[in-house]
């Protein structure tokens, strides 16, 4: 059994950075996430991708914040508990919680802070018979490694902004580059759509919209050619080295829905001054709350985070008031921190 202050369930950047904010106020922390790796979302879906909206860094990659939050807890030491999933919570006898992953890891938490962004996610996989033949081998759902595309010829599929980032990204690095959307429409960013259209104009890539892959062709996981069906008119065959699908994610809470919590479509609903959900002692931050005006983005993440922080210290020592201090001047956070020296 394992006895902390705070199970966080989710390794991602509003998860990393709970545990700072519970560090600061001398709250330990451990973290499960059912992905292997810390880093949520920007590390399965974007690591190399620029990421331009968090306050004081003009720009960085998924993989350099998830860095940089890693480096920035770890005074605080949590425990992290990857490729594992939440099996079983229980309010106990005392209202603390007990807490039962999948390899049978077993905790027991004052609080639980869910930070799971969309849930236990999975990519919308494409409809072709043979698809899992070339899954992770020839045909991706995200993108690990860019490097492995340059020189290659390339099938992109979707119209959102993953597909375009990609795109983008790719064109002029890969030997030839095949977009196929099956909307006339695209979802994207319009500068993204309009960066796109211009290198279709140029010649530089290949567009098909209102088009799907209907069939793949190669042998031993290697992918040869895409056959593309438009809505009306002939299937197309295009060759290729590799397809890339970016249709988005289905997202599932998994077993979090069965936690008796407020559900709010596939989000979990708070309240505004705790983040705390319909079950006294789970709070919930990032993409994976709701309340009026919520806006999903990684730094108001950040800031619910902090207050969760507060509310979280104020439940576990209800008979001291929780004051605010600053990093800047107090020993206290400075200690903590493992700074040395005394603030002046």
């Amino acid at each position: 059994m394992i006895n902390t202050d705070v199970v966080i369930v989710g390794a991602g950047p509003c998860g990393l950075f709970q545990v700072f904010e519970l560090g600061l106020l001398g709250l330990k922390a451990e973290i499960i996430d059912t992905i292997r790796q810390p880093g949520g979302q920007c590390t399965e879906l974007y690591p190399d991708k620029p990421i331009y909206d968090i306050p004081a860094i003009p720009e960085c990659t998924g993989d350099e914040l998830t860095n940089a939050l890693l480096k920035q807890i770890e005074p605080f030491h949590c425990g992290m508990h990857l490729g594992e999933e939440v099996e079983a919570v229980r309010r106990q006898e005392d209202d603390t919680f007990f807490v039962e992953t999948s390899a049978g890891k077993q905790f027991n938490a004052k609080a639980i802070v869910i930070a799971a962004g969309v849930g236990s996610f999975q990519p919308r996989p494409i409809r072709v018979p043979n698809a899992e033949d070339f899954t992770d081998k020839t045909l991706h759902y995200r993108v690990r490694d860019p490097k492995q595309f340059f020189g290659k010829k390339l099938v992109i599929l979707g119209g959102g902004d993953s597909a375009l980032d990609w795109v983008l990204e790719l064109a002029g690095k890969a030997e030839r580059i095949t977009l196929v959307h099956r909307r006339d429409e695209y979802r994207a960013m319009p500068d993204s759509v309009s960066k796109m259209k211009q290198l279709v104009a140029d010649g530089v890539i290949d567009e098909f919209t209102s088009a799907k892959a209907s069939a793949i062709n190669g042998e031993d996981g290697h992918v040869t050619s895409i056959v593309i069906q438009p809505k009306e008119g002939e299937a197309t065959e295009v060759e290729a080295d590799h397809v890339l699908v970016f249709f988005g994610l289905a997202p599932k809470l998994g077993p979090i829905a069965e936690w008796g919590l407020d559900i709010n479509r596939k989000t979990i609903n708070v309240d505004t001054e705790k983040f705390e959900t319909s079950e006294p002692g789970i709070y919930a931050v990032g993409d994976i709350n709701y309340y009026p005006g919520k806006k999903k983005l990684i730094l108001c993440g950040f800031h619910e985070a902090a207050l969760a922080a507060f509310a979280i210290k104020q439940r576990i020592e209800p008979e001291k008031k929780v004051h605010v201090q600053y990093t800047t001047t107090s020993p206290i956070m400075h200690e903590r921190l493992g700074i040395e020296g005394e603030a002046e």
